[in-house]
């Protein structure tokens, strides 16, 4: 089995950044160089461009609101194609979303707000996540991630462009941290390619200590304008319950893993077919 820390991909400009490769699944394992995971590129250095397209990555898919890419468009070179899925699109004020606008790399909107501003923000989101409350939104913005419209049709849409005919374009998704959206997204992906709970649950956690040079900054500020960082740091991480409260979800609306796809997804079987056989190495 393949280490989860050599997946990881350190780059200067782009936290919480890895490859699915090399994890085990039904058949083997997924396929090396075929898909990535990260945070946002709104800050992505010609350096860390250089290596996105030195790992064979010619496509990156968004996940983010309109808001959130307006705040922190992505920064790509010309050899890779960005498109975008709007995961939260008939919600964009969850606080999946929220969480963006206090600071992320690349934030076009947070650089402009003054410290007292900005100290607003932080602590009317403190004030709504206090005391676990925080943790419990996630969770509901977790179950929404799959059953809600939105969510359903980026999904499909996420799903379709990995599945697409002819050659395929190895893809990075990304939102903003990296951590609940695309959580979901690799998870999901996971499970369908048969990984077990500990593998799904392992990748899902690493965000944890891949996140920390993104949410150290952001800790500081907060600290340094008197909000206990304690509040913020559970909603700026992962949380296995909030993953859980996705699957209870998925297991809740559809029963199975394939039939989320299928049913809630609308993929035919042979783009099931296809994702199996274009993303699992036999071994």
């Amino acid at each position: 089995m393949t280490e989860l820390s050599d997946r990881r991909v350190h780059l200067a400009t782009v936290p919480n950044f890895r490859s699915l490769g090399g994890l085990p699944v039904a058949g083997g394992t997924v396929a090396h160089g075929t898909i990535f995971r990260s945070a946002t590129l709104g800050a992505l250095s010609e350096e860390d461009s250089a290596t996105l397209i030195d790992l064979g990555i010619r496509r990156v898919a968004d996940l983010r609101t309109a808001g959130e890419r307006k705040s922190a468009p992505d920064v790509l070179p010309d050899a890779i194609v960005g498109v975008s899925f709007d995961v939260l699109g008939d919600q964009p004020n969850s606080i999946a979303a929220s969480l963006a606008h206090i600071g992320m790399p690349g934030d076009r909107g947070q650089r402009e707000l003054s410290p007292e501003k900005a100290a607003e923000v932080v602590r009317g989101i403190t004030e709504t996540i206090g005391g676990g409350r925080g943790i419990a939104l996630l969770q509901d913005s977790y179950r929404h991630f799959v059953t809600a419209d939105s969510a359903l049709l980026a999904y499909r849409e996420f799903y379709s462009a990995l599945t697409e005919e002819g050659d395929y374009a190895p893809t990075l998704f990304h939102c903003s941290a990296g951590k609940d959206r695309t959580g979901w997204a690799a998870a999901s992906f996971l499970a369908l390619l048969g990984a077990d709970e500990a593998t799904i649950v392992a990748d899902y956690l690493l965000t944890n200590t891949d996140i920390l040079p993104m949410i150290e900054p952001m800790l500081a500020r907060a600290e340094a304008h008197g909000i206990d960082p304690d509040v913020l740091r559970p909603v700026l991480t992962v949380q296995p319950e909030m993953l859980e409260a996705a699957f209870d979800a998925m297991r809740a609306s559809y029963g199975t893993i394939e039939e989320y796809f299928t049913r809630g997804l609308g993929l035919d079987a042979h783009r099931l077919e296809v994702l199996r056989d274009r993303f699992v190495s036999a071994g």
